[in-house]
């Protein structure tokens, strides 16, 4: 790995004229992506893909999200606003909302009508970000530049584009067709509708999954048949070849769960580079690509099974081609890519367990009945707990003001009775996040993540390895543990030298360093803490 570096500083110090950037920026968030897959992966990995991004480019290999919870929606959106869900508001994928007395998802948005589709999975939007991305900048610094976004996911897609985003396009698994929303087009591009109308989606879905290489050369991982893994609806055993026909029911979704939903983003990245002309102008234009399935293959079979590993050989071929493709069709050193994760994963607990690790299963749902009763007994019979979303107790504030209480009493109250339970490390309050002041260690991480009037009254800090619910196959993420924290950081292309680093980096960081290499205003929520490209 070449760790020199010739001429940057100074180029960097000096202004920079309008004409003085790349003509097209790729970011990629790579779903569920910890840190060591890479360096695990690496023997099987070919030349051109991450290999190449981490040899030619310049690679952060301490980055880290620095707040709870880590989820897809507040990653993605903490990647572009270069701000945490204090900030940018996305606390989570959802979190209950005390306005309308239930459960908002983070993009939903019942005002604006679906596109490309009959069904409420186009009612999405930006409304919910409360700060502004970096996509948001180059928009209002130029309005010739282009933003799109591709994602599995509406989150993946939406929270890139941001809202003054050109499009976003996110995959409907019932029709296996991409979709959007009246807040970014009135109607599909020609472009897209003809990627629909080829089928790739719904032909991926009804293929066999087989490995890439042969099965024992997947030294890295599990047995294929281990019971750690999930299964399809019609499989007997987690092994290969999965029949993704035989599994897919009426829709097309199956095909997220299979390396093949990230070969369907590559090539929509490529057909919306093509049908857009980004890259082919004075101005940058914006390509947000978001790749989930690793994202869902990693939930179901886990990070040392067979699947999950191919799944990255295969998205080690596809970010290889994607390149490739960008070299003939913008220009090798006209483009800068950006590659990270929107969080981490944590290893199936009951495999932790089985090795003698920390590790187990927090059992909320028993939690919260005990809870509940012990409120009741204390403050009188009432339903006092609205909702539980994200290791979060949400009181019912009416109530407890109704009946005279202080909510700073009751919050104490229900943390210190939380403390017993098999798998909980620590509890804290929405008073102690709102008006205490945590410099470091978790608790300013769990701060970070918190916003009075979208986060819950109770947090609950589960151990090393825990779970908040029973995954009695497969895996989730959500902690401020460094299984969950610590992601790929990647920059690649235009006017960046080749390095690494090890001084330890922060997601955050990403947005405004984009912004201050393309010489525009830096996202509105952002600390402008920039990132410095030296060993």
């Amino acid at each position: 790995m070449i760790l020199v570096q010739t001429g940057w500083t100074q180029k960097q110090n000096k202004p920079k004229a309008a004409a003085d950037a790349p003509k097209l920026v790729v970011n990629i968030v790579v779903d569920q992506l910890r840190y060591d897959y890479i360096p695990l992966y690496w023997d099987e990995f070919e030349d051109d893909g991450f290999k190449r991004l981490v040899n030619q480019g310049f690679n952060f290999n301490n980055n880290h999200f620095n707040y709870f919870p880590t989820f897809t929606g507040p990653g993605h959106a903490a990647v572009y606003t270069g701000a945490t869900p204090s900030v940018n508001g996305i606390v989570g994928n959802a979190w209950y909302d005390r306005s309308i007395d239930r459960s908002m998802y983070v993009v939903s948005d019942s005002t604006v009508s679906p596109i490309g589709t009959d069904s409420d999975a186009g009612k999405m939007s930006p409304r919910n970000l409360l700060s502004t991305t970096v996509t948001d900048e180059l928009k209002s610094a130029s309005s010739e530049s282009k933003v799109i976004a591709v994602s599995s996911k509406d989150r993946g897609a939406v929270l890139a584009a941001g809202h003054l985003g050109d499009a976003a396009y996110w995959y409907e698994g019932e029709t296996g067709k991409f979709v959007s929303s009246s807040w970014y087009v009135s109607e599909l591009p020609e472009w897209i509708q003809n990627f629909n109308k080829e089928g790739l989606a719904k032909e991926f879905a009804n293929s066999t999954w087989e490995t890439l290489l042969p099965i024992d050369q997947y030294t890295e991982s599990n047995a294929d048949d281990t019971p750690y893994e999930g299964t399809f609806e019609n499989e007997e055993a987690p092994v290969f070849p999965h029949d993704l026909a035989a599994n897919r029911g009426d829709g097309y979704g199956i095909v997220n769960s299979s390396p093949f939903g990230n070969t369907l983003i590559a090539e929509l990245a490529k057909s919306a580079i093509e049908g857009e002309d980004l890259g082919s102008g004075e101005a940058t234009d914006f390509l947000g690509v978001s790749f989930s399935s690793t994202d869902y293959v990693g939930h179901m079979y886990g990070p040392h099974s067979i699947e999950l590993q191919d799944t990255y050989l295969r998205l080690d071929r596809n970010i290889a081609d994607l390149l490739d493709y960008l070299g003939q069709e913008v220009g090798r050193g006209n483009y800068l890519v950006v590659l990270t994760s929107d969080h981490g994963v944590v290893d199936v607990p009951q495999e932790l367990i089985d090795k003698n690790l920390p590790g187990g299963y927090f059992d909320s749902d028993k939690a919260l009945d005990e809870l509940s009763e012990f409120l009741n007994t204390e403050f009188g019979d009432e339903d006092w707990i609205e909702d539980y979303t994200n290791q979060q107790v949400y009181l019912d504030r009416e109530l407890v003001e109704q009946n005279g209480l202080s909510l700073t009493v009751v919050q104490e109250k229900a943390a210190d009775f939380l403390l017993q339970f098999e798998g909980v490390k620590s509890t804290n309050t929405a008073h102690n996040y709102q008006y205490e002041d945590y410099d470091s260690g978790q608790e300013a991480m769990y701060q970070r993540g918190f916003m009075y009037d979208r986060s819950g009254d109770v947090y609950i800090q589960l151990k090393s390895g825990w779970l908040d619910s029973d995954y009695p196959t497969g895996t989730s993420h959500g902690s401020p543990y460094n299984y969950d924290t610590h992601v790929p950081l990647i920059f690649y292309g235009w006017n960046v030298p080749e390095g690494e680093t090890s001084r330890k980096t922060a997601i955050p960081q990403i947005a405004p360093t984009i912004s201050n290499m393309l010489n525009i205003p830096l996202p509105s929520g952002s600390e402008a803490n920039i990132l410095q490209f030296e060993e």
